[in-house]
């Protein structure tokens, strides 16, 4: 069935189709309706403009490309599965929330809230403004992805990160199993409470730095404006650049170019037990 050049603004307007091609139409009218295709199966959508709420939800095996969604298209992506957009425009707080098995190819979002508990998540070639983006997601690959934003990727597990550019604060807190490779990672109190991050070949820039982490890995990073870093942090650290200070890591080491200052302090239990060692 093929839906196309139509102008849609009623409640549940295409509820529940399969294995449809909705082409070219536009989801906006005084009816102000919702959920334009919830519960939908096997669809393929393009070239179309939503502008009403909630348009896709319970969907599964979808696609979805060179559509847009306004920023009065709240809530456009919840609990669904096997879903692919590309080449998309997605507007709207909430757009995308509790889905699985979904692919995100050369798009551009802007929404506060964005890609809360999904699993199994491909983003690649994408922007991203968010306010607190993939917030206790799982199962993530990114690459050559641009984030804006803050308090992001808090209380994710599994996931790899390359060519990234993240400029963000708080980025990483509680993480789990979290590998980032080849990225520029930009913000303030970046890592804190993670468990097993690795940075690899990263420019890391921002204030107090990766505290209170366990298993943390760097290798060969560049570190800038890095003060107060590694506070009571189980750390392997090899960095390619001045660090301002270093504060309480708790063992492991720290292999930097120069370190302006080390801070331990004396009454504090454990003693620290990490090498900290300099090229000059």
């Amino acid at each position: 069935m093929i839906y196309s050049n139509k102008t849609y603004d009623e409640e549940r307007a295409l509820y529940g189709i399969e294995d449809s091609t909705v082409a070219n139409c536009v989801f906006d009218g005084p009816a102000d309706g919702e959920s334009a295709l919830k519960e939908c199966r096997g669809i393929t959508v393009e070239n179309c403009d939503f502008r009403l709420r909630y348009p896709f939800w319970h969907v599964t095996d979808g696609k979805v490309k060179d559509c847009t969604m306004s920023d009065t298209c709240r809530a456009a992506l919840w609990y669904d599965e096997n879903m692919e957009i590309t080449n998309s425009v997605l507007g709207g707080i909430k757009a995308l929330r509790e889905c699985k098995k979904i692919k995100i190819n050369g798009c551009k979002i802007n929404s506060e809230e964005f890609g809360w508990r999904c699993e199994d998540l491909s983003i690649n070639d994408t922007s991203l403004v968010s306010m607190y983006p993939f917030f206790e997601c799982k199962n993530m690959e990114l690459n050559g992805f641009e984030l804006t934003g803050k308090y992001s990727f808090q209380y994710v597990e599994n996931a790899v990160l390359k060519n990234c550019t993240l400029k963000t604060k708080d980025a990483f807190w509680h993480c789990k199993n979290v590998t980032v490779e080849d990225s520029l990672v930009q913000g303030e109190y970046l890592g804190w409470y993670s468990e097993n991050l690795k940075l690899i070949r990263c420019k890391i820039v921002g204030t107090q730095p990766l505290c209170y982490c366990k298993g943390l890995i760097l290798e060969d990073c560049e570190m800038v404006d890095a003060d107060f870093a590694f506070e009571n942090s189980e750390v392997q650290a090899t960095i390619n650049s001045h660090v301002i200070s270093v504060k309480n890591p708790i063992n492991g080491f720290i292999k930097a170019d120069s370190i302006g200052e080390i801070i331990l302090d004396s009454k504090r239990e454990p003693k620290t037990e990490c090498e900290i060692t300099t090229k000059e």
